[in-house]
This record gives structure tokens, C-alpha cells and sequence, in this order.
């Protein structure tokens, strides 16, 4: 025991008015390193031994703030001196849009700064064992004890003067604990070559182990599926079906969910007599319809429906849908040529969803309309 040294004396009481007590016994005995070690917390205990504030707040406050003048400088810089851009008409210096980037950067500096000076200043990384560890002190002020340690750094402390002064406050199992040789030699030193070197291979052990995963692991069987799927690449040839092709047509007989097949593909006249336009012509539906015809319908028939093709030379002309034929048609006529097609003009059932072939068919009404316009319609 002669060459090790004293961490302190402990004593251990049995309620926690006697620990309440002790500790303002010793306070006002002039003691300032000591430490009351409970198996839960106790309401008053802090003002009972006079702990000051903990510096976390100050270290968080620090690095907050240079987060937030260095991001605001960054940006300042990057986006109004060193290359300054404008961004929807903003000014170089917009402080509003850099409020996001400086607030994510001041929370992140200030967490980082609170959980390094936790780890490395306050517990002492990478000493991470105490002398109380370990010690039936601490085994019993983890179960339904109250303890005292009484620290030798404390000026005040004299190892026998302790201990009488823990059995005066009626103390029981006082024991001198003793510093681990590791705990002197290791100490708190974060540049120690055992501790660097602990980091090394970390580093080299997370470094390898995301290579590993990222570049070999993912290409392994059965983690490449997201690479090689059972799938064929457009226009790519295959070895399953006869014709060698990957891209193929719907099944016979088989519909889309959500839709019905046409019942009139046979007869256009049954399609003109039966179907019937089932949505108004308010403003939203002619102003898709008219969207419609001018992406699909203009370049052949025009823009009024004339018949004056933009394609002229590559298609025949169209009739102009302003004949006394075209307007006595019913609306059911031209939805089934739209879905059907007729003479040259193919079907547009692939372009146009049925809502969008009625809304056409509004457009072309008003376009017709306008264009056979009655006395009536100009008053």
C-alpha cells in the first residue's frame, strides 16, 4: 500500500437525511472536493453541496457562435466576392437564404462542441476507469446506499482527520481507496500513444469496412440484386421468346385496371348514336382541350380546324372540321374516331385518356362555333 496513492476516503450512510445532512456538514467544514455518490437523485442536493454550474453551456455558446460567423462568412464570400451569383432575382448578399445554412451549422458546431468537452475535458477521455469503480462503496451507493468520498486533492484533506470526520457524521464501512497504477500512468492525456494509436485502428477499421461494403460487397451475390435485375434494357434482344423480342404487346384480350374496352370499335355509327359527351364545357375542360389539339390535332388540321396542315407534302390534307358534314356530326362520331382512327389519321387513343378525348371534342364545338358563328351567337 506504500506506493500507491490515496484517492480519497469514503464513508457510507444508511437514509437519505443522513446524506442530506453530510453534505451540509461538509460544506460548511470547508471541504470543496468531495462528491456524494446516491442510488437515485435527491431533490435539494445540489444547493445542499454548493455545485456551481457546469461549463457545457459555455463551450456550446462558444462554438454556436463561431459556427454561425463562420457560415455567414463563407457564404458571404463564396456568393458575393468570390463568385458572386444571382439567384431569382435576390441580391448577392441575401441574408434570409443564408439563415437556414447558419442556423444547421451553429446547432451542429454547438452539439459537437458540448460532446467533445464532455468526453475529452470533463470525463477525461481516454481514461475512461475511476477509483471508485469497482469498490464495494460504489457497489453499495448503486443499490439502496448513500455515500461520501471525501477527495485528498481537497486542500483541507488529511487521511486521518477524514476519517474520524466521516464516523462523527455516523459513517459506516470507511474505507481508503487507492489510484490503479493504469489510472496515474494512462491519466487523461488524449496525445498518449496508446490512445493514438487506439484511434489509428479504428480509422483503419471503419475505412476498410466501408470499402469492403461499398466496393465488394454490394457487387456479391445475392446483394447485387439492385445491378442485375431480371429485366431486358429497352430495345434488347431476347433469348425467351421466339421472336427474339423483349418489348411486347398487351396481352390478347387483357385491359388496363381502372378501364373498360372500347364497346364500339366495329361501328362508327353505333358509337355516334349511343355515346354521348359527358362532361361540360366550362372553362377548365376547353382549356385542356384546346391544350390537347394544339399538341395533337393542329399540325394536321390546323389551328382553327381549318384543314390548312402544317405537314403539307408528308400527309394529305384533312377536311376542314368546319364542313356542314363535320358540324352535323354528333360528339360520339368524334370520339370514335379519335380512338379508332380513320383513312390516314391513326388512332390517338395512346396520346389522349378518355377524358381528354371529350374535352377535345368541346374545343373543336367551340372552334366551330366560332367559326359558323349565327346571328344569335354575336349578340
Amino acid at each position: 500500500m506504500k506506493n500507491k496513492i490515496v484517492y480519497g476516503v469514503t464513508g457510507i450512510l444508511n437514509t437519505p437525511d443522513e446524506i442530506m445532512a453530510a453534505a451540509k456538514k461538509i460544506t460548511t467544514s470547508g471541504y470543496t472536493r468531495f462528491d456524494i455518490n446516491t442510488p437515485y437523485p435527491i431533490h435539494g442536493m445540489p444547493q445542499a453541496m454548493k455545485l456551481k454550474s457546469s461549463p457545457l453551456g459555455y463551450f456550446a455558446l462558444a462554438l454556436g457562435l463561431s459556427g454561425a460567423v463562420l457560415a455567414l462568412l463563407f457564404m458571404t464570400w463564396t456568393m458575393t466576392i468570390n463568385y458572386p451569383l444571382i439567384i431569382g432575382g435576390k441580391p448577392f448578399f441575401s441574408l434570409p437564404a443564408f439563415i437556414p445554412v447558419t442556423f444547421e451549422v451553429t446547432v451542429l458546431l454547438a452539439s459537437v462542441a458540448t460532446v467533445v468537452s464532455m468526453v475529452f475535458l470533463l470525463f477525461r477521455l481516454p481514461n475512461n476507469s475511476h477509483p471508485l469503480h469497482d469498490t464495494n462503496y460504489i457497489k453499495l451507493c448503486s443499490s439502496d446506499k448513500y455515500g461520501v468520498c471525501l477527495e485528498a486533492k481537497d486542500p483541507k484533506f488529511n487521511q486521518e482527520e477524514a476519517v474520524d470526520f466521516l464516523k462523527e457524521m455516523g459513517a459506516d464501512n470507511i474505507e481508503i481507496v487507492y489510484y490503479d497504477n493504469d489510472e496515474i500512468t494512462f491519466g487523461s492525456n488524449i496525445f498518449n500513444p496508446k490512445f493514438i494509436g487506439f484511434l489509428v485502428v479504428v480509422a483503419v477499421m471503419v475505412s476498410g469496412a466501408a470499402y469492403f461494403g461499398l466496393n465488394k460487397l454490394s457487387f456479391m451475390n445475392p446483394f447485387n440484386w439492385m445491378m442485375d435485375q431480371f429485366r431486358y434494357d429497352v430495345q434488347s434482344s431476347s433469348e425467351f421468346f421466339e421472336d427474339g423480342r423483349s418489348m411486347r404487346m398487351p396481352v390478347g384480350g387483357t385491359i388496363s385496371r381502372g378501364h373498360l374496352p372500347y364497346m364500339y370499335a366495329d361501328s362508327a355509327l353505333l358509337a355516334e348514336a349511343e355515346l354521348v359527351n359527358p362532361l361540360t364545357a366550362d372553362k377548365k375542360n376547353l382549356e385542356t382541350g384546346k391544350k390537347k389539339y394544339d399538341t395533337y390535332c393542329s399540325p394536321c388540321h390546323g389551328n382553327f380546324g381549318d384543314g390548312d396542315s402544317r405537314l403539307r407534302g408528308q400527309f394529305p390534307n384533312p377536311p376542314s372540321l368546319h364542313s356542314e358534314k363535320a358540324r352535323n356530326w354528333k360528339d360520339g362520331m368524334y370520339y370514335h374516331i379519335i380512338t379508332m382512327g380513320q383513312n390516314s389519321m391513326p388512332s390517338y387513343a395512346r396520346q389522349l385518356n378518355e377524358t381528354e378525348r371529350w374535352q377535345v371534342i368541346h374545343y373543336v364545338r367551340a372552334l366551330q362555333r366560332a367559326k359558323n358563328a349565327t346571328g344569335e351567337d354575336m349578340k
